[in-house]
C-alpha cells in the first residue's frame, strides 16, 4: 500500500485546480471544434455532457466519494443527481480500453480538427492552443490524477478499476 494519506475529503483548493484543468481541456477542444461550425460545437458540447452522466451513472454512484467531496466534485455532484450504487460493482468492474477510448476522443477530435484546419490554412494562434490542448490533456492530466489525485483516494485504497489498469500496463511496461 501507498504510505501517502487518504482523504475522506479532497481540500478544495485541489478541487478547484482539477476541474479548471478538465474545464481548459473542454473548453480549447470545443474553442477548436467550433472554428468548423456551430453545429459541429453543439455535437461536441453534448458528447461531453453525455460522458459526464455516464461516468456519474456508472461509476460515481458507486464509489467511497459518493456524497463527498472527491479529486474532482462529481461525488458531491452526483448525489445531487442519483442514488447511491453498490461499492461492490465499483471494485468488481474491469477496465478496458473501450472504457477509455470515449474519454481521450474528448481531446483527440479537436486535435484532428486543429490539425487539418492548420495544413488549410496556418495559424499561429490555431497551433497554439493544439500544443496547449495536447499538454493539458495527455501530460497535465495524467499527472494530476497519477500523481496528485490518486495517491491521495481512498476508493483506489478499497479497489479502483482504473486503478488496476493503468498499473497493470505500468509492471509489463517495467518486465
Amino acid at each position: 500500500m501507498n504510505s501517502k494519506k487518504s482523504y475522506e475529503k479532497y481540500p478544495i483548493g485541489f478541487v478547484i485546480g482539477a476541474n479548471i484543468l478538465q474545464l481548459l481541456i473542454y473548453f480549447i477542444g470545443a474553442y477548436i471544434v467550433y472554428l468548423i461550425g456551430p453545429i459541429w460545437l453543439i455535437l461536441y458540447v453534448l458528447y461531453i455532457i453525455i460522458l459526464e452522466i455516464r461516468l456519474l451513472r456508472l461509476s460515481c454512484i458507486h464509489c467511497y466519494y459518493y456524497g463527498k467531496l472527491c479529486a474532482f466534485g462529481r461525488g458531491k455532484f452526483c448525489a445531487l443527481f442519483f442514488k447511491k450504487g453498490k461499492p461492490k460493482k465499483f471494485i468488481d468492474k474491469k477496465i478496458t480500453w473501450k472504457d477509455i477510448i470515449p474519454e481521450f476522443l474528448l481531446s483527440i477530435i479537436p486535435i484532428m480538427i486543429g490539425i487539418a484546419l492548420l495544413i488549410i490554412d496556418f495559424n499561429l494562434i490555431l497551433l497554439f492552443l493544439i500544443i496547449l490542448l495536447l499538454i493539458l490533456a495527455f501530460p497535465a492530466n495524467g499527472y494530476l490524477r497519477g500523481a496528485l489525485a490518486c495517491i491521495h483516494c481512498k476508493q483506489r485504497e478499497i479497489g479502483c478499476p482504473a486503478e488496476q489498469f493503468f498499473r497493470k500496463k505500468n509492471v509489463k511496461n517495467k518486465k
